[in-house]
C-alpha cells in the first residue's frame, strides 16, 4: 500500500513543506481545491522535489472547461518531470451553478465526456492527431500551431476520478487511470458497491484492476491519551454529519440502514445549526466510517480494513494531529 500525505498553502512555505514530505519518504502529496488552485500549489512542490508523485485531490472539473485543466495540467505534468497524478471532481449542484456559475447537467454523463475530451487534446499535442472531438457537453475543434506546445516528453499525466455513487464509479473505471474513493464511505460500502460498480466499469474498457489504483484519504479519530482521542472524535463526527448531510451521499448511509441519519443532518444543515449536527452521529456511525482508536492502534486496524482493496492511503484528519503521532502510524503502515 503505497502512503500519502497532503499539503496546503496553510501549511507556510508550499516548496519547504513539499521537499520535507518527500525527504519523509511519502509517495505523493495531495492538494485540495480548498480556498487555493491546488495545481498551482503543485507547480510550487515540483520545483522543491523530484521523486514524489504529486496529485490534486480534488481539482473541481466541471468549473473549468476541459481545455483550460488539460493546459494547466500539461504544464505542471512537464514541471514534475511526469509526476503528476491529475484527481478530478464534480463537486455539487450548488456550488457549481452558484459558485462557479457554470453549468450542471448530468455529472456522471458529463465526467466521462470531459475526461475523453482532455484524452483528445492530450493527443493533439503529443500525436499530432487532428483535433475534432465533438459530444454532448463539449465541443473542441479547433488548435492552431500558434496555440499548440507541443509533445509532452513525460506524455499525459495519469486521471484519477473522485466519486461516491455507482454511476460515477463506473465511468472512473471505464475512463481514467484510478479512482479517488471519497472520505465519506466505509468498508462495507467499499467492498459491497464501489468495487462492483468500478469492475463494471473496467470491463467496459477492457482493462483489470491491475492497471487501474484505488486511493482513500481514510478518516482517522485518534491521540495518545483518552482527551486527545475525545477531541479527534468530536472533530471526526462533525466531518462526518458535514458530509451526511448531502443528499446526494445518502446512500453509503442506506447500506447501513442510516437512510434517516442524512434527512435529519440536512435538515440541521438547511437551518445553519453546524455546531449541533455531529451529536447525531453515535459511536457506531462514527466506526464504522473512521479508523478509531489510540496511535499505536491505527495502522494494524486501517491495514484490516483496507489491505488488498486500495493501493493507496492517506490520514484524513481533521483537527491538529502532532506530526510525532502522525509519523508513528505511517511506520506502522509500511510494516
Amino acid at each position: 500500500m503505497l502512503i500519502d500525505g497532503e499539503i496546503a498553502f496553510g501549511d507556510g512555505d508550499v516548496a519547504a513543506r513539499a521537499k520535507r514530505a518527500e525527504s519523509d519518504g511519502y509517495d505523493a502529496i495531495w492538494a485540495a481545491e480548498v480556498g487555493h488552485d491546488p495545481l498551482l500549489i503543485l507547480a510550487g512542490a515540483a520545483s522543491a522535489t523530484s521523486q514524489v508523485e504529486l496529485g490534486t485531490g480534488i481539482l473541481v472539473a466541471f468549473g473549468r472547461s476541459p481545455m483550460i485543466t488539460a493546459m494547466q495540467a500539461n504544464d505542471v505534468q512537464l514541471l514534475s518531470r511526469g509526476r503528476l497524478l491529475l484527481g478530478l471532481g464534480s463537486q455539487i449542484k450548488p456550488h457549481i451553478e452558484k459558485r462557479y456559475s457554470m453549468q450542471w447537467s448530468h455529472p456522471a454523463r458529463r465526467m466521462r465526456e470531459y475526461v475523453l475530451a482532455m484524452r483528445a487534446i492530450w493527443a493533439c499535442w503529443n500525436e499530432g492527431i487532428t483535433l475534432n472531438f465533438r459530444g454532448e457537453f463539449y465541443r473542441h475543434t479547433l488548435m492552431t500551431p500558434f496555440f499548440d506546445p507541443g509533445p509532452n516528453p513525460f506524455g499525459p499525466p495519469k486521471v484519477f476520478l473522485a466519486a461516491v455513487g455507482e454511476m460515477m464509479t463506473e465511468v472512473a473505471g471505464e475512463v481514467a487511470d484510478g479512482l479517488l474513493v471519497h472520505p465519506f464511505t466505509t468498508e462495507r460500502y467499499l467492498r459491497d458497491v464501489t468495487l462492483p460498480a468500478l469492475q463494471r466499469g473496467l470491463d467496459r474498457s477492457g482493462r483489470s484492476l491491475e492497471s487501474f489504483q484505488i486511493s482513500l484519504s481514510g478518516l482517522v479519530a485518534t491521540g495518545r491519551d483518552e482527551a486527545q482521542l475525545d477531541v479527534a472524535k468530536d472533530r471526526v463526527r462533525a466531518q462526518i454529519a458535514f458530509y451526511g448531510s448531502t443528499p446526494a451521499y445518502k446512500g453509503v448511509l442506506e447500506v447501513h440502514g442510516w437512510g434517516q441519519l442524512q434527512s435529519e443532518l440536512n435538515a440541521l444543515a438547511r437551518t445553519g445549526e453546524w455546531e449541533n449536527m455531529g451529536m447525531l452521529v453515535s459511536d457506531e456511525v462514527l466506526d464504522a466510517f473512521s479508523v478509531t482508536g489510540h496511535v499505536d492502534e491505527i495502522a494494524t486496524e486501517v491495514t484490516r480494513r483496507f489491505a488488498g482493496v486500495v493501493d493507496r492511503f492517506s490520514l484524513y484528519t481533521p483537527y491538529s494531529l502532532d506530526e510525532g503521532a502522525r509519523s508513528e502510524i505511517i511506520d506502522g503502515l509500511r510494516g
